[in-house]
C-alpha cells in the first residue's frame, strides 16, 4: 500500500459526520422572554416565537394575508426551567434561545426578588448574556403584546430602544456586575404595561419607557421617573447621544445642544470622619438648534449658553441625588465602589454600615461643559442681520 494511499485512508477517518445536526426547521425561535409571578408560589413564562411561514412571505412588517410574525407561548412552573418544560409541551419544535435579545420581568416579579430568575438565564447554556433586560408595569406578558409600527416585533422594538440610550441600556452581565458591586444596587430600564400601547393613536401618544426600576440586591424597591434617570445617567457616565435643550438667562429664545464627548469621574474624600465625594464632568457638545437672536461666533455670547449647559447638568445631577439619596437610599450610582477604591482599609471597616452612610455622603459637583461647534451657520437663520446680537 503506498504512502499516499494510507494518508487518503488516514484522513478520511478524521472526517465526521453531521449525526447530531439540529436543522432550523426544527427549532422554535425564541425573540423575546417574559416572566410573571403567579398564586401558589409559581412564575409564569411567556415566549415569543417567530412564525417561519410569515417570514417567508417578504412582506416586511406583515406575513401573508397580514398575519402577525410572532406569537406567544405561555407555561407555569415552579421555576423557569419548569416552566420551560410545560411550554415546551405545546410546540412541536425544540425552545432555541440563541437569538432572544430581551428578557422581560413583571413588577410583581421584580419586587419579590429575581436572583432566581437571573441565575437560570445565566447558567443555562442558550439564552444571550448580552440580552436586554426590562421590569414592566403590570404583567410582564403583556409586554410582549406591545405594538409596534416601524419594526417587525416588540423585542426588536426593545432592542433598538435599548441600543439607543435614550434611558438606561442593561444587559444580563450588566446586572449580575452591579449585583456584585460594593453598593449591590441595580437600575434597570422600565416600560409600561403593554395593554396600554396597541392601538395607533396610543403609540403616537405614549412613551414606551418610563423611567427606572430601582434595586436593592435583587428586589425592586421603586421606580424613578425619565428626568431623574437623565440625572442618574450623567451620575453613571451613560450619557451618549442626548439633547440638552436650555433657555440662557435674559436671554429671549431656546438653544440645544447634543454632547459629543462626556466623561465623569467620582473623586471621594473621606475627613475628619466625614464622607464627600466630588462629581466631576466634562462634556463637550455642538448646538443643533439656535432660537435665540444670539450669534454664537462670539465667545462672550457663547459663554452665556456654556453656563447654561453647566447649570442644566447641574440641576439634574441634584435632582437626581435628592431621590436616590433621600427618599429611596439607595446608591445605583455606585459611589461605594469609588470609595472602596480610593479607601480600602475605611471601607472594610465601614461597609456594613453603607446604608446609613450613603444618605449623607455630601456630594459636590465640578462641571466643565464646552461647546466645540456651534452647528454649520453662524447667525441665527431666518432672522434679519440688523436683529442678532453680536456682542
Amino acid at each position: 500500500m503506498s504512502a499516499k494511499y494510507m494518508v487518503l485512508v488516514f484522513c478520511s477517518l478524521l472526517l465526521g459526520g453531521c449525526w447530531d445536526r439540529t436543522e432550523i426547521n426544527d427549532l422554535a425561535i425564541v425573540t423575546a422572554a417574559a416572566i410573571d409571578n403567579e398564586e401558589d408560589q409559581k412564575l409564569r413564562l411567556s415566549i415569543q416565537v417567530f412564525i417561519p411561514r410569515e417570514l417567508t412571505s417578504g412582506q416586511g412588517g406583515t406575513g401573508s394575508g397580514g398575519g402577525e410574525l410572532t406569537t406567544v407561548y405561555s407555561g407555569t412552573g415552579v421555576n423557569i426551567s419548569d416552566a420551560m418544560s410545560k411550554v415546551q409541551a405545546k410546540l412541536p419544535r425544540k425552545i432555541f434561545w440563541g437569538h432572544c435579545k430581551v428578557y422581560l420581568f413583571g413588577e410583581e416579579a421584580a419586587k419579590q426578588g429575581m436572583a432566581e430568575h437571573i441565575d437560570f438565564l445565566v447558567r443555562h447554556p442558550g439564552p444571550r448574556n448580552r440580552a436586554y433586560l426590562y421590569v414592566t408595569r403590570g404583567k410582564a406578558k403583556e409586554g410582549l403584546a406591545l405594538k409596534t409600527v416601524l419594526e417587525r416585533s416588540s423585542a426588536e422594538a426593545l432592542r433598538e430602544f435599548a441600543s439607543l440610550h435614550i434611558g438606561m441600556a442593561v444587559t444580563l452581565v450588566d446586572y449580575r456586575n452591579m449585583l456584585k458591586s460594593e453598593s449591590e444596587a441595580v437600575a434597570v430600564p422600565m416600560i409600561e404595561n403593554g395593554s396600554k400601547l396597541q392601538t395607533p393613536a396610543q403609540i403616537q401618544t405614549k412613551s414606551i419607557l418610563i423611567g427606572t426600576a430601582v434595586f436593592k440586591k435583587d428586589k425592586m424597591i421603586g421606580h424613578i421617573s425619565p428626568k431623574v434617570t437623565r440625572g442618574l445617567m450623567w451620575l453613571r457616565n451613560e450619557v451618549t447621544d442626548a439633547a440638552i435643550t436650555i433657555q440662557p438667562p435674559h436671554v429671549n429664545g431656546i438653544v440645544s445642544v447634543i454632547p459629543s464627548r462626556s466623561k465623569v469621574t467620582l473623586d471621594p474624600l473621606i475627613k475628619n470622619g466625614k464622607w464627600s465625594i466630588s462629581v466631576k464632568v466634562d462634556t463637550e457638545g455642538d448646538v443643533v438648534e439656535n432660537g435665540t437672536l444670539l450669534n454664537l461666533m462670539n465667545p462672550d455670547l457663547l459663554a452665556i449658553v456654556q453656563k447654561a449647559v453647566r447649570d442644566d447638568i447641574q440641576a439634574r445631577i441634584t435632582f437626581s441625588l435628592g431621590t436616590l439619596q433621600k427618599e429611596l437610599k439607595v446608591d445605583v450610582a455606585n459611589f461605594a465602589g469609588a470609595f472602596h477604591r480610593k479607601y480600602p482599609k475605611e471601607w472594610e471597616q465601614n461597609k456594613d454600615q453603607w446604608e446609613k452612610i450613603f444618605p449623607e455622603v455630601e456630594v459636590r459637583s465640578q462641571i466643565n461643559a464646552k461647546i466645540r461647534r456651534p452647528g454649520l451657520i453662524s447667525a441665527p437663520a431666518g432672522v434679519p442681520q440688523e436683529d442678532v446680537i453680536k456682542e
